[in-house]
């Protein structure tokens, strides 16, 4: 699958654009504030309804209007598909897929697919657990779309459930038989929501000591090996959904009394943990800034390769990477994605790209986007 056409409407710094795209490597150059960044930002927003800079939507509305719009009409063989978000704070966003409008917005999530690796991927390393989390749950909503609704129905529980708590903390007439309902309600999204990264781990583990074998070639011996497992907040006698559900009621009912007095919710995937190690140390506080980067471009590559092997390719989007990377790396991370559908990479300077990637090339300055024939 890839892209074909682009359209953004008063989407971050563009009033107005319209790009054509073609498959292979796409390069969109310019110094730093020029707006490149903010149109690989729009084809992964429309993946995922989700941003890699920015936890909320406002920004994403061009300072002085009311609302955005993201159009990407995306080609996989030979059909065609139109995909449109509008973006409006404070309100519901809508999309529509071949102009017919989804009752419900995640509905477009996944149909296009992305793989955004930028420098903020560093978090996934050397940031806190939400970081890894994130990570996790983005890559099962592109591979199973319907668990984007699981994600968001979990957050709601979640957020009743601790209104409760703190409410129990204050009031002496709260139901608490209404605790039980919620209770249940979280362990049973909660448990496929666990079980779902359980697995993903497991089919994502092949992939990614492969790719940091390939990025990291010149690591010593005993610092090759990677792993990334998963460390739940309670203990597990399976990893089935029901086996799952059954130790977080369990969990839960055991710190009953400590999440009553703190007035939040201690058990559950959302405070859980994907430990990423190398060698037979933690990433996170062993290893150096050059394995962090070479165990963050991995899990992206892993990711790449995951869905891959699941369906046709991902666009996989490299965002401002370049600047990061010694001139080996550089070319070693080329060979990698050459044969990658669609690779849309973003620098400051040409000569940052490897040639290989630098393909069809834009000039983006001042808000214009201009077709570089050099």
């Amino acid at each position: 699958m890839h892209v074909v056409r682009l359209w953004l409407h008063d989407f971050r710094s563009y009033p107005q654009v319209e790009l054509e795209l073609e498959p292979g490597p796409t390069a969109f150059i310019g110094a730093n504030g020029q707006g490149k960044t903010n149109l690989v930002e729009a084809v992964d927003y429309v993946s995922r309804l989700d941003s890699h800079r920015v936890s909320s939507d406002a920004p994403l509305v061009r300072a002085g209007a009311d609302q955005a719009v993201v159009r990407l009409e995306v080609r996989r063989i030979d059909r065609t598909a139109l995909l449109e978000v509008e973006i409006t704070p404070g309100r519901a966003n809508r999309a529509r897929i071949n102009k017919s409008p989804l009752s419900r917005t995640r509905d477009i999530v996944g149909v296009l697919r992305t793989v955004m690796f930028s420098p903020d991927d560093l978090a996934l390393v050397k940031g806190d657990p939400s970081d890894r989390r994130r990570f996790l749950d983005t890559l099962l909503t592109m591979r199973t779309p319907r668990l984007a609704g699981v994600r968001s129905d979990y957050d709601r529980v979640l957020r009743q459930r601790n209104t409760l708590l703190k409410s129990a903390r204050t009031r002496r007439d709260v139901d608490m038989s209404t605790l039980d309902i919620w209770d249940d309600k979280l362990a049973t999204l909660g448990g496929e929501l666990v079980a779902q990264r359980l697995q993903l781990l497991e089919d994502l583990g092949p992939h990614l000591g492969k790719a940091y074998l390939e990025v990291a070639a010149e690591a010593a011996p005993d610092r090759r090996d990677v792993r990334a497992s998963y460390v739940p907040s309670v203990q597990l006698d399976g990893t089935s959904t029901e086996a799952v559900r059954d130790a977080l009621l369990a969990g839960i009912a055991d710190r009953r009394r400590d999440e009553l007095e703190r007035g939040v919710s201690l058990v559950g995937p959302h405070r859980d943990e994907a430990l990423l190690e190398i060698g037979t140390l933690p990433a996170k506080g062993y290893a150096s800034h050059g394995e962090s980067w070479s165990l963050a471009l991995a899990l992206k590559l892993a990711s790449f390769a995951l869905l891959r092997e699941d369906d046709d390719d991902p666009v996989l989007i490299l965002d401002d990477v370049f600047a990061e990377l010694d001139q080996g790396r550089r070319e070693q991370l080329a060979t990698l994605v050459a044969d990658a559908e669609q690779v849309l990479v973003t620098a400051a300077v040409a000569d940052d790209v490897p040639k290989a990637l630098l393909g069809r090339r834009f000039r983006v300055h001042d808000g214009q986007v201009l077709h570089d024939r050099a």
